[in-house]
């Protein structure tokens, strides 16, 4: 389990990776990738984490799940968030907001495909001790960034 975090996403009521496709074994981040935490606390056995998450261009998260639910608000730039259909399932811009729900039947990747750095703030809602998210393989898509 990878403790790092994979930027990808999330709503505005927050604040208050080159693998073959169908590579079976599990995608890292791509060079670059960066997020920093603002704030943690654990609450009813749940840890909300919230964090500043930056994608360089050209760049993705690597293929992942979260074991809670995620909301962030994309602050520059372009996210374009893929499902394990390889299908494009939304394309944010700076001040949309998204979310990402739990479970290991939601595999995803968040792309940077401008041209420029891509800027989140994602606020974590996790299990109290669940790692920021779960890597996972490549679904077979032909691309991984």
């Amino acid at each position: 389990m990878r403790k790092s975090l994979r930027a990808v996403l999330i709503g505005s009521a927050v604040i208050g990776i080159s693998v073959p496709a169908g590579a079976a074994y599990a995608t890292p981040p791509g060079p670059g990738v960066t997020g920093v935490t603002i704030s943690q606390t654990t609450v009813g056995g749940k840890d909300y984490i919230l964090r500043k998450v930056t994608i360089p261009p050209g760049q993705s998260t690597g293929w992942h799940y979260h074991d809670g639910t995620l909301y962030g608000k994309v602050q520059q730039g372009t996210l374009s968030h893929f499902d394990s259909s390889c299908k494009s399932d939304g394309v944010y811009q700076a001040g949309d907001s998204i979310t990402e729900p739990s479970g290991s039947k939601n595999v995803h990747i968040g792309r940077n495909l401008g041209t420029t750095p891509m800027v989140l703030e994602v606020l974590y809602v996790l299990p109290h001790g669940a790692p920021l998210s779960e890597d996972a393989p490549n679904p077979g898509c032909g691309f991984q960034r």
